[in-house]
């Protein structure tokens, strides 16, 4: 059973300011902490205070504890790349990614009622989606499953596990099969860490929410346009929701390239052995954009193959009372072929049936996959480098600049 802490739309304004970020318990924590307002401001004020419980605290006992600088151990904590990158790069953008995708998802969401895409017997059915997406996202069930995840199997299964890179590091040590964390590690593992993935998996609910809206709205019987010049029937405004994933991107891109670049230096490992890696994160990040997307394939497809047919009757038509017209003489010898409306009336329903061939049964175009696979992908580029010895990489630098 879901519980609601915001009012759930009751008319056509309510239901124009549709939102995944503005809701559940997390979301009204901050807002009575004074982090946040209601629509997202205090963006620095957030940031500063999650990074400062999730890393000044570690800060704090490492050099406490004489393990933020100490040449005796394999990993001390001012040199860690990995957590750096968790909690000073991630972190702010797991936060930035909400005012983003929030601001951006209101004006797309907005576009089905402005483009009239659903008929006003649908209405009942968009308003009640709406209300569905809402309960969910405010559930305070939901939000308790995913800390319950992250207690139970994230951390159980790191303080069952070997420490990070079976080192002795500024986390603590593993030996006999025993974990003996330090201050700093235990800060590490019950409350900065968990608080990282807290925030993922909130993430990740809140593109479940948004592929379930979106599903229920491909069932209804929208007022599609075959022949419009976005090739999605109407859809591609869709499309403008999908570069709002960019800091979440960046965010899952840099936690990938920090755990590399960790093994890449303390355990001697090579950029090529983590294709695995990398190849999920480019999985995950098409998943992420493309994947809430993917619930118009159905109906996008059979409107196309409807529209190729009824079209092509069309043309068929038109065309032969056009060579009826024109070519056999059916034409008043004193109306002029220069200038004729059926000369450009041909070209336009020529130029219709090409974009309905050319309809994306996917309403995403190539280039924004392109390109946002790329933004996943920037934070692991500086670690080509580390395929270069330093003298490769100094003779390579000197042959550009001379």
């Amino acid at each position: 059973m879901t519980a609601s802490s915001q009012t759930l739309p009751t008319n056509a304004d309510e239901s124009r300011d549709f939102s995944v970020i503005l809701g559940g318990p997390l979301y009204q924590l901050f807002c009575k902490a004074h982090l946040c307002g209601h629509v997202l401001e205090l963006l620095k004020r957030r940031v500063l205070v999650l990074c400062g419980i999730a890393w000044l605290p570690l800060l704090a006992f490492t050099i406490l504890e004489g393990n933020a600088w100490n040449p005796s151990i394999k990993v001390p904590f001012l040199i860690d790349i990995e957590d750096y990158v968790r909690f000073l790069v991630a972190l702010p953008l797991f936060v930035v990614a909400e005012l983003v995708v929030h601001e951006r998802m209101r004006l797309v969401v907005r576009q089905f009622l402005e483009r009239g895409l659903i008929p006003d017997n649908e209405r009942p059915r968009f308003d009640a989606a709406i209300a569905a997406a809402l309960r969910l996202r405010n559930s305070i069930r939901a939000e308790l499953i995913l800390i319950a995840i992250v207690y139970v199997l994230g951390v159980y299964l790191m303080w069952q596990g070997p420490i990070s890179l079976n080192a002795v590091s500024w986390e603590g040590t593993f030996g006999r099969g025993e974990l003996h964390p330090t201050l700093a590690g235990l800060w590490f593992r019950c409350v900065s860490l968990p608080l990282l993935q807290f925030l993922l998996l909130r993430w990740y609910f809140r593109i479940f929410i948004w592929t379930r809206f979106l599903w229920q709205v491909s069932r209804l019987h929208l007022n599609l346009i075959p022949a419009h010049p976005d090739r999605s029937a109407g859809l591609g405004f869709l499309t403008l929701i999908s570069y709002a994933f960019t800091p979440l991107l960046l965010a899952q891109g840099a936690l990938v390239a920090g755990v590399i670049a960790d093994r890449i230096i303390y355990t001697g490992a090579r950029l090529p052995q983590f294709k695995v890696e990398i190849i999920v994160l480019v999985v995950v990040a098409f998943l992420m954009v493309v994947g809430p997307l993917l619930s118009f394939v159905g109906r996008l497809s059979q409107l196309k193959r409807v529209a190729l047919l009824e079209y092509g009757a069309l043309a068929q038509r038109y065309t032969r009372e056009f060579d009826q017209k024109w070519l056999h003489g059916s034409a008043p010898p004193d109306e002029p072929l220069l200038g004729s409306g059926d000369i450009q009336s041909l070209a336009d329903l020529g130029n219709s049936f090409e974009v309905i061939k050319q309809i994306k049964v996917i309403p995403f175009t190539p280039r924004a996959l392109v390109q946002l696979v790329v933004v996943a992908l920037v934070p692991i580029a500086p670690l080509l480098l580390t395929m270069l010895s330093p003298e490769e990489l100094l003779q390579r630098l000197m042959r550009v600049v001379f």
